[in-house]
């Protein structure tokens, strides 16, 4: 079993990159396999609503030049995947935006590629708007059909500027620690009958 973690802040070892990294060593803990990537401050493009993926079909997004594709391909060898996004305006970054709209676009019409994975959100934040952006991650796996995993919070996490205080929040990173035993909890079950 795998689960891809994916950084949506254009800061690679920030807030955000601690929580994931928190969620990540947990699952390894359990025996479950992990990947980091990185979107956050990346190129890459929102969807432009070209419908090509309806025509073609072949898992895959028809704009070739940026690395969606590459990453789709990882989310869908993935058995989990956790999007973790710093609050921008009350909202996910610009490249996790893009991610969420085109790899669920492309998953659904390619029959449903998502249904049935797990997904986890995972916000970091300095003040407010973290709800928003933890609700605007679940939406991709609510309409996606997965299994979304929570924690004994929400999946949130404080911290200043500068890119590290996160982990001066201690119940937001234990509940990181938790998140990553409830994911993998969930995954052991589904994987129990294959």
């Amino acid at each position: 079993m795998k689960v891809l973690l994916i950084n949506g802040s254009p800061r690679k070892e920030g807030n955000t990159r601690k929580m994931l990294d928190r969620v990540g060593e947990t699952l390894e803990a359990e025996g479950i396999g992990t990947e980091l990537l990185q979107v956050g401050g990346t190129a890459i493009r929102g969807c432009l609503a070209c419908y090509r993926c309806i025509e073609l079909k072949d898992r895959q997004c028809s704009t070739k030049n940026d690395n969606f594709n590459a990453i789709f391909r990882k989310m869908l060898e993935a058995d989990g995947i956790v999007l973790g996004s710093p609050t921008y305006f009350a909202d996910i970054t610009p490249e996790m935006k893009a991610l969420i709209d085109r790899s669920g676009y492309v998953s659904r019409v390619n029959g449903n590629l998502f249904h049935h994975k797990t997904g986890a959100a995972v916000i970091s934040l300095r003040r407010g708007g973290g709800i928003h952006a933890f609700d605007s991650i679940n939406h991709l796996f609510q309409i996606c059909g997965m299994f979304t995993v929570g924690s004994t919070y929400w999946n949130l996490g404080f911290g200043g500027r500068e890119g590290n205080e996160v982990e001066n929040d201690r119940e937001g990173m234990e509940n990181m620690r938790d998140l990553g035993q409830s994911m993998a909890f969930l995954l052991k079950k589904l994987h129990a009958g294959t």
